[in-house]
């Protein structure tokens, strides 16, 4: 069954229609907010502020325009929109429901969706608190729905080459089949992003910063694993083992987005983050051979890790951790140079892990975020409009991953199961050693040792104590030590 894609044209007659409308009815229409210069005189792209992202526009009425005339403009929008790809909540969650986007055979994806390749509703009310959560009603306004930003550029062609970390990946896969295609039509073809990846250019990912910084690549996804080892105060967002479900999780990287940002932005001398990926689907298991049900399981136990602080917790629970490329892993866990691989539950089966394992171990929970930077002078060469409809379309790439979200969530893990593989669920006394020993014993001395703290990474442990540590009852104390406090934020607040 084929579903149409709406075209962006339509979209932006409609907008066009809207503002008419409402200069019929006595409201004044404008041009999009802040004027677009001509192309030829973009400006110095701004760094990016604790509050948004550099140029994005605002989402607020047009001028002369009453806040309750935005708010119909934006409850067609998503009636438009309902049922299918660019779908968004503002409070009717039956909207989300419908096909993700489509195949280049124009069929639903089910690697992107369901195994129809649909969201469904299940999935949809089981993550309502994302949906009504204030990052995602941050995004609306950043993708200015009901006010599109003006195309004024004409005989551009600017292409930016994008590095995603692999191509079977679903963030890739959803930067190729909507945000590329969706800011292609809508700038009429001047700006386009060409899809690669890690593998194919020659990339381990540690000096994916430098690469970024000194142009070498227009546009990558900055993984925090790959790029401790140059910036360890990034794995503040990611020290794996220590958030007990995706909800918190969220909220507490949502709450320091803004200085995760800042931080991408200054390695990268000035790269400018246009969105967020979007991991689901990555609760991390173990892929091995034999099951995983005590410790003496895990003593010994040669395992791929991609990241430092997952090594940390891999030591932490006895077993011996080793860092692989992604692309690397299947072959050694066919040949036993590896017992087991630790991996989200997609993206092991996206590269067929369940051919040569047999048992997933776990999970870890996690519903990671990570920065789509592009390189300053890129940037500073597109015009302005098209850099706000690039931010624009960023976001709405971002809020179609968030609807995706709810059921890839929850479908990875089936899909291994289908393949033959036996899911295996931590024991009470393996969740214990996790948090009790692994997490707080090595996860976070472990990072504290790469930042050479007490001493340096000051700013990372404050960053930490306000927005990792009251979600989870943890307290880095200024000696270097870690102990459990009182949960304040997030869904657990005590």
């Amino acid at each position: 069954m084929r579903y149409p894609r709406l075209p962006i044209a339509i979209l932006l007659m409609f907008s066009m229609l809207l503002a008419l409308g409402l200069t019929a009815c006595g409201a004044t229409a404008t041009t999009a907010p802040t004027a677009a210069p001509t192309a030829t005189a973009a400006p110095t792209a701004p760094a990016p502020t604790a509050t948004a992202a550099p140029a994005a526009p605002t989402a607020t009425a047009p001028s002369g325009s009453t806040s309750a005339t935005a708010g119909d403009a934006l409850t067609e929008y998503a009636a438009m929109m309902a049922g299918g790809p660019g779908a968004i909540y503002i409070g009717d969650l039956s909207q989300l429901v419908g096909p993700a986007p489509l195949t280049a055979n124009g069929e639903p994806d089910a690697d992107l969706g369901d195994s129809d390749g649909v969201v469904p509703m299940s999935a949809l009310e089981d993550h309502l608190w994302l949906y009504e959560s204030e990052y995602y009603k941050s995004l609306i306004e950043r993708a200015n729905l009901a006010n599109p930003t003006e195309l004024t550029s004409s005989g551009e062609s600017i292409e930016v080459q994008h590095a995603c970390i692999n191509r079977a990946l679903l963030p890739c896969k959803l930067i190729e089949q909507y945000w590329a295609p969706n800011l292609e039509e809508r700038t009429n073809g001047q700006l386009t992003i060409s899809v690669s990846s890690f593998p194919e250019l020659g990339l381990a990912g540690p000096d994916t910063l430098q690469l970024v910084a000194d142009g070498t690549i227009s546009m990558a996804n900055i993984y925090t694993g790959y790029v401790a080892g140059e910036l360890p105060a990034i794995e503040v967002q990611s020290l794996w083992g220590i958030y007990p479900d995706w909800e918190t999780m969220y909220m507490s990287l949502t709450d320091m987005h803004p200085q995760l940002e800042a931080m991408v932005a200054e390695e990268t001398e000035g790269g400018i983050i246009v969105n967020h990926n979007w991991y689901s689907g990555n609760d991390q298991f173990f892929f091995s051979k034999t099951p995983l049900r005590g410790l003496d399981d895990f003593d010994g136990l040669k395992t791929r890790s991609h990241a430092a602080a997952l090594s940390d917790w891999i030591n932490g629970m006895g077993a011996e951790a080793q860092f692989l490329a992604f692309a690397e892993v299947y072959t050694a866990l066919e040949r036993g140079i590896l017992d087991a691989g630790v991996t989200g539950s997609t993206p092991g089966h996206g590269q067929r892990w369940y051919e040569v394992t047999t048992y997933l171990n776990g999970p870890l929970k996690s519903l990671l975020s990570t920065n789509n930077v592009v390189n300053a002078d890129v940037w500073n060469r597109i015009p302005a409009d098209l850099q706000q409809i690039f931010i624009e379309e960023g976001a709405k790439a971002e809020l179609e991953q968030l609807r995706l979200t709810s059921i890839q969530n929850v479908t990875g893990v089936q899909k291994n199961l289908d393949a033959g593989m036996e899911l295996v669920e931590f024991s009470p006394e393996l969740a214990d050693h996790s948090f009790n020993v692994a997490v707080i014993q090595h996860v976070i001395p472990g990072w504290l040792r790469r930042l050479g703290y007490p001493g340096r990474g000051d700013d990372a442990v404050a960053m930490f104590n306000e927005h990792v540590g009251p979600y989870v009852g943890i307290t880095i104390n200024a000696d270097g030590s870690a102990s459990q406090s009182a949960i304040t934020k997030g869904p657990h607040a005590q």
